[in-house]
């Protein structure tokens, strides 16, 4: 059975499924500073952690594997959420590699009615670096509802960049002023701190579920 963190009220009428980056735990700063402000939104934020990472918290040190690998993890996780007893509209998502994967089996579970939307903080859409080793072509002809958040400044796909990408007009992008890939900005030079950017995600996120859940 899967392990989740909970944030925000049971009765929320949305819940949001969100698993964790490549290098970093659910309970990382980052994943907590954002399902809290997800949370102080309405929504009921649930968080997961993967097998290998999960084995991190038992002393076994194992690298992240290749994130296709790890697509029936998500799709159990969903699962195992309701039967949890979580009810109402599903979206699903994560930080980096997490909303990587959730991409990757979104359509499949939107259309069997499992999930609402995908929400992808972060994503990572080419290795720093390495901006010819795209990870896009699945989005291209996405059908599942969409919403990234990504900073100015993010090494996995910066504006310019992602603006010439075919991406599927189902995808919305936020993106947020000088936002590293933990979405934090430089206070001294944005004027923005993390919880700014926190809170703007989290009024985007309110704003288009009220668009797309039905």
């Amino acid at each position: 059975m899967t392990t989740f963190l909970f944030d925000g009220p049971d009765t929320a009428p949305v819940t949001i499924l969100l698993a964790h980056g490549a290098g970093a735990p659910m309970d990382s700063a980052s994943m907590t500073a954002t399902a809290k402000a997800l949370a102080e939104a309405g929504f009921r934020v649930a968080r997961f952690e993967f097998h290998y990472m999960a084995a991190r918290r038992y002393g076994h040190r194992k690298p992240p594997p290749r994130a296709e690998t790890v697509n029936p993890e998500y799709i159990k996780a969903i699962a195992d959420l309701r039967a949890k007893g979580v009810k109402g509209p599903l979206i699903i998502g994560g930080k980096s590699m997490g909303g990587r994967v959730a991409s990757m089996i979104a359509d499949e579970t939107f259309a069997e009615g499992k999930i609402a939307g995908l929400l992808c903080l972060g994503y990572p859409f080419h290795p720093p670096a390495k901006p010819t080793q795209l990870r896009t072509k699945h989005l291209a002809g996405l059908k599942t509802p969409t919403l990234i958040c990504q900073g100015t400044r993010d090494e996995f796909g910066t504006p310019d960049e992602v603006a010439t990408y075919d991406l599927s007009d189902r995808i919305e992008m936020l993106w947020l002023e000088d936002g590293d890939h933990d979405l934090k900005p430089r206070k001294s030079i944005s004027g923005f701190s993390t919880a700014d950017h926190l809170r703007t995600v989290a009024d985007a996120v309110k704003a288009w579920t009220e668009r797309i859940v039905r």
